[in-house]
């Protein structure tokens, strides 16, 4: 079985990060964690772990992931988030895919959020997510705050079993999300000059609303539901109201 390296960057996650190390027992050959200044007990909890630590002030959440996957001692990497965990499930089909001779360049699973209160079993389920590839196959591309893998050479199997994501703890939590995320989507579009008409908010805010409340039936998993796919339809009008008013105020 190749041997797998697991990659997370941290800021301040520690009341979040020891599930994330727990869940890897047995099923990493080394854990990498990339920090940018954490002031709690972050890097000392990785520490008990016998994590590699690597300080490094933020770059990017692209640059930062791809730092932590170029210093890996192995090709085969597992991106994690802090406020991610592999479930038993998936720890297996992950043990299982690269028992023999991988099949595959790269792996997607599904994740699955825990919102505020519950699990979301619809509107954001299941996100697939390429989390386990093989460096030498596979780039990193993407803009922040999104990067993604991207498969140059074979193919993408899937792995079964929940990512469970532990995601907002409230909505103050997922409002300043929204606010952060948005500046630098906002930001990004502008910098590549696109252009957005008075319209541009409210068609992309209105669509991801429905979208996400309708056709994912964000009304089946109650009020969290309901919660994410107004606020999913704020974050969408907030980065083109942001490219919009910018644009005014530099006229």
């Amino acid at each position: 079985m190749p041997k797998i390296s697991a990659c997370i960057i941290s800021l301040n996650e520690g009341t979040r990060i020891e599930g994330c190390l727990e869940s890897l027992v047995g099923v990493v050959d080394e854990v990498i964690l990339v920090d940018s200044g954490s002031t709690d007990d972050t890097v000392a909890i990785a520490e008990r772990h016998g994590v590699r630590i690597i300080h490094q002030e933020w770059l990017g959440m692209g640059a930062q992931k791809a730092l932590a996957y170029s210093l890996a001692r192995h090709d085969w990497i597992l991106n994690l988030d802090c406020d991610e965990r592999l479930t038993q499930e998936l720890a297996e089909s992950i043990t299982e895919a690269l028992g023999q001779q991988p099949q595959h360049s790269a792996f997607e699973m599904p994740r699955k959020s825990f919102y505020i209160y519950r699990w979301l079993d619809h509107c954001w389920y299941p996100e697939w997510r390429t989390r386990l590839f093989d460096r030498r196959s596979c780039e990193v591309r993407g803009v922040d705050p999104h990067e993604h893998v991207e498969v140059l050479q074979g193919t993408t199997g899937q792995l079964s079993g929940d990512l469970q994501h532990y995601s907002f703890a409230s909505l103050s939590d997922h409002l300043q999300t929204v606010d952060r995320y948005t500046t630098i989507s906002a930001q990004r579009l502008i910098d590549e000059g696109r252009r957005v008409s008075i319209l541009t908010p409210l068609t992309r805010g209105a669509w991801t609303f429905f979208k996400l409340l309708v056709i994912k039936r964000a009304f089946l998993d109650g009020l969290a539901g309901i919660c994410v796919a107004l606020l999913s339809g704020i974050h969408s009008f907030l980065k083109y109201a942001k490219v919009l008013t910018a644009a005014w105020k530099a006229s």
